[in-house]
């Protein structure tokens, strides 16, 4: 997969697709800025080139309709300030009045499209909205590894009508971390894999025990896997539908010799709520009407105490329900615990990006991606097809 650097864009016109989707207040203020100045490096890289800047982004679910509170007007403004230097705005993706503001482009000039999901035909991968999108500029570039999990016209479609396209230097670092830290990683590899849904991450489950040294699993996805295991988990979240399927996991892990460990205490509540009773019981005890929402000060300690030697770390998922401070204390000592590793630490998923950055550790974990479906389909073993299709690989 060639990258920005790899292609020839002096005073070329560049479509650069990025992810833009940020989270905005009720006034439409941006509250996180994170992923805009994730590809500030490889707009600043086409800006040296002179290049035209085309920017395509899209922000929230209008589902095809046009509405304000999900334009990208905010962003232009913020790019504007990050970069210190004009960022126009189009009405629109695609359309008469694009076509003309790109034609009146000098070099080194930016203008940011519309919102791309003002139009159902983004996600519909539409050939003819694939066809003016690509008319617009002379080069593509993928930076949007967020979005690179779907094949969606402006991440897959588009690259058929371009003779150049590349990565941009976000996706490139995105592939290399991970690639660093599943297909050839320093050992011992853990993973720690959390968050609500077996159904959700099965794929990572199986992929990753044939590649880990180590396996720790936390979350209310646990319960299943302590229920499998004979378990009363009270009225707490399982999927009883994959008992069976967690109880073989369980035994692969154990055919293949790797190590996999479950929570031993857990902190209960007789609701989901803040206010709520709580209190720490064994895994063994859990209260009949009760639920399970984070992991206790055992499974803490269990839990660090596997990553004492590990070599590569790589965590998809919070181990309770963090967003209540009741039921936060295991997923913020997962936290410390990778801050302070000398391991290589790789973070993703929305919410452990979340997790680290309110424990204010960012700067202390190795990489944190900023794709979370995109991060887990690589844990499943899968092509991503915003980089297949960059490396001419996708299917008919």
């Amino acid at each position: 997969m060639k990258n920005i650097r790899d292609l020839d864009i002096k005073e070329k016109k560049v479509l650069i697709r990025v992810d833009f989707n940020v989270p905005l207040d009720d006034q439409g203020n941006i509250t996180d800025d994170t992923r805009i100045r994730g590809v500030l490096p490889t707009i600043n890289h086409a800006l040296d080139e002179q290049a035209k800047i085309i920017i395509i982004s899209h922000l929230g679910r209008p589902d095809g309709q046009r509405q304000k509170k999900f334009s990208l007007a905010p962003v232009a403004k913020r790019l504007s300030r990050l970069l210190d230097k004009e960022v126009m705005l189009a009405p629109d993706c695609i359309g008469p009045e694009v076509e003309a503001m790109v034609a009146k482009m000098a070099a080194g000039d930016i203008l940011l499209l519309e919102n791309l999901r003002f139009h159902n035909e983004e996600k519909k991968n539409d050939p003819d909205f694939c066809q003016q999108l690509a008319n617009l500029a002379d080069v593509y570039i993928n930076d949007a590894f967020a979005v690179a999990h779907r094949a969606h016209a402006s991440v897959v479609g588009v690259v058929e009508y371009f003779q150049e396209s590349g990565a941009g230097f976000l996706l490139q670092k995105e592939m290399d971390n991970f690639h660093r830290s599943v297909d050839n990683p320093s050992r011992p590899l853990v993973a720690i894999v959390g968050g609500a849904k077996v159904s959700s991450k099965l794929g990572a489950l199986r992929n990753m025990i044939d590649r880990v040294d180590k396996m720790i699993i936390g979350g209310a996805m646990a319960n299943t896997f302590l229920k499998a295991q004979g378990h009363e988990v009270g009225a707490s979240k399982v999927e009883n539908d994959l008992l069976e399927t967690a109880a073989e996991l369980i035994v692969k892990a154990q055919k293949q010799e790797v190590k996999l460990y479950l929570p031993v205490d857990c902190i209960v509540a007789d609701r989901f709520d803040p206010t709520a009773e709580t209190k720490r019981t064994t895994v063994q005890e859990v209260p009949k009407n009760w639920m399970i929402l984070d992991i206790g000060p055992a499974t803490t300690m269990l839990f660090g105490e596997a990553l004492e030697d590990a070599r590569t770390i790589i965590w998809n998922g919070p181990m309770g329900a963090f967003e209540m401070d009741a039921f936060s204390r295991g997923t913020m000592a997962m936290v410390q615990k990778l801050a302070t590793s000398h391991a290589l630490t790789i973070v993703g998923g929305g919410d452990t990006d979340v997790a680290v950055h309110r424990a204010g550790e960012s700067s202390n974990i190795s990489y944190i991606s900023t794709g979370g479906g995109a991060f887990l389909m690589l844990m499943e073993g899968k092509v991503l097809p915003g980089v297949a299709a960059l490396e001419g690989k996708m299917e008919n």
